[in-house]
């Protein structure tokens, strides 16, 4: 996390930089899980998010993004279509904070030195650590701590549209599916191996989490030269 931060502040403070350009801003939306419990709908955000990111825009089509995204992952059987989940009537809750670092493409150029409308659609993707709390359920089905969290690592895959909205302003929507290397999220999976006769659901598939929501980031930089990329 030490390296992460350092980037994103060296990001920020290096304003004049040879020849490039930089967004820094807020992230904000809505998570949700898909996992052995509560709902399976893919985009039923449930949990608010917030988080900041920056972007090194390395060429009017690409840039290098990292962000850090604070939510809750909450998954409810009650609000599931499956009946043998309602039975069940499993709830969790665990906090996370997700690290993510990767490149974002852009369909179209996008280059905010030059005048008129600026919009288009993009792809990111890279690598995500995420933390989270550990829980399991007893064999009463008590949701119960382990007193421990664990990182999981992901890869993100993100759709979304981004626009210039003001002279040095860009707001876009996303949606991201975050698939991860971990069946631990929603406590079916215990992270100790002593409570491994405990694990239920599909042990074969890994958690995923949803992310969709809005970024609004501040551009600077001196006019960049693309001509070397």
């Amino acid at each position: 996390m030490k390296y992460f931060i350092l980037f994103l502040l060296g990001a920020i403070a290096t304003r004049n930089a040879h020849a490039q350009i930089y967004e820094v801003g807020i992230i904000a939306g809505g998570t949700n899980v898909i996992g052995d419990v509560g709902a399976t709908d893919y985009i039923a955000p449930n949990q608010f998010a917030i988080g900041i990111l920056g972007k090194w825009n390395r060429s009017a089509r690409h840039s290098f993004r990292a962000s850090i995204l604070f939510s809750d992952l909450k998954g409810v059987d009650a609000e599931s279509d499956d009946p043998r989940r309602i039975a069940r009537d499993y709830e969790f809750s665990t906090d996370m904070l997700e690290l993510s670092a990767g490149m974002e493409f852009t369909f179209v150029e996008f280059d905010l030195h030059t005048p008129g409308f600026k919009g288009t659609p993009y792809l990111y993707s890279g690598i995500t650590i995420t933390n989270h709390d550990n829980y399991y359920f007893s064999s009463n089905g008590t949701y119960t701590s382990e007193g421990t969290s664990s990182w999981a690592f992901g890869i993100p895959m993100t759709l979304g549209y981004k626009a210039r909205i003001a002279n040095q302003f860009i707001l876009a929507a996303e949606l991201g599916a975050r698939y991860t290397f971990s069946d631990e999220l929603d406590g079916s999976v215990p992270d100790s191996e002593d409570r491994e006769t405990l694990s239920f659901g599909n042990t074969n598939n890994n958690d995923w989490y949803m992310f969709s929501g809005i970024t609004l980031t501040y551009t600077f930089g001196r006019r960049p030269c693309y001509c070397n990329f």
